[in-house]
């Protein structure tokens, strides 16, 4: 079964914590022991694990990702939105995350972020449990 919960962004490029809403449905689903898959259907955003304490980290991210890819070159992409699709291929659409005794298994600073980089939208996140 695959769980579907939606985020609306708030910036043409953020990262959003989906941290709570994936630990969520891992425990709703009295999930124990295995995998999280994590993956978004979209082709201009993707998926992060990151440092969730200081807020400064997402914003050096998006910074740097912002300045490797400039929007100042002659992309031939029609919508406009070429930096976009560049970021997310960089970045990726899926996760996985081990999952113990129901907890998602993530470092002291870790969270999961949906990475937007056309925006703001909103979005899909689709959530695989796989028993391991």
């Amino acid at each position: 079964m695959i769980h579907k919960f939606k985020v609306k962004t708030a910036a043409s490029n953020e990262m959003a914590e989906i941290t709570r809403e994936v630990q969520g449905i891992a425990r709703e689903a009295g999930f124990e022991d295995g995998i999280c898959h994590v993956f978004v259907p979209h082709t201009t955003c993707g998926l992060a694990i990151n440092e969730n304490a200081d807020p400064d980290v997402k914003r050096d991210i998006i910074a740097k990702l912002d300045d490797a890819i400039s929007e100042d070159f002659d992309y031939r992409h029609g919508e406009g939105n070429s930096p976009a699709h560049i970021k997310s291929a960089l970045v990726g659409s899926s996760l996985a995350v081990f999952v113990e005794e129901g907890a998602l298994q993530l470092g002291t600073w870790q969270g999961l972020y949906l990475c937007e980089y056309d925006g703001p939208r909103e979005r899909e996140v689709w959530v695989k449990l796989m028993k391991g």
